[in-house]
């Protein structure tokens, strides 16, 4: 008799389906409507307040027009601003407006309370193994990738 589970591969990407379907395009937001790209973009300002469109693209591993109208989209909705450089008055600084990091937070806080659900009824030891094998996981496929 064949065995007929799914490859451990299937079964991984059901599983990230599944934690997908936990967020973060499932943000309780209620005034604002956030794609999970431009959560992504006020996440990276709010961690790097004053960084410029193409050191986030850089970062992110996408090209600058793509980043370009994610601002200007973010930016439309009042959720951050663009400043002049005092270094290079040519250069354009990106920092959240106070309605940026109240949605940041937010969304945090959302996380937060997801990543708990879904360790809570992990032991600690369960908790650290889980951690350890997914940053082991992660390590290796990013040292593959640039290497490339």
């Amino acid at each position: 008799m064949a065995d007929e589970s799914p490859p451990v591969e299937e079964s991984f990407l059901n599983l990230l389906g599944r934690l997908r379907k936990l967020g973060p395009g499932c943000l309780p937001f209620e005034d604002v409507r956030m794609t999970p790209s431009q959560l992504t973009l006020l996440d990276w300002i709010a961690g790097s307040p004053g960084c410029g469109v193409q050191e986030i693209a850089t970062g992110l591993n996408v090209t600058a027009p793509t980043v370009s109208v994610g601002v200007r989209r973010l930016e439309e909705a009042g959720l951050l601003e663009r400043q002049p450089d005092p270094q290079d008055r040519r250069a354009i600084r990106l920092f959240l407006t106070p309605q940026g990091q109240a949605l940041h937070r937010q969304a945090q806080n959302f996380r937060l309370q997801k990543v708990r659900r879904l360790l809570a009824n992990l032991t600690s030891e369960e908790q650290t193994t889980l951690l350890a094998l997914l940053e082991k996981a992660l390590s290796a496929a990013e040292a593959e990738t640039s290497h490339k």
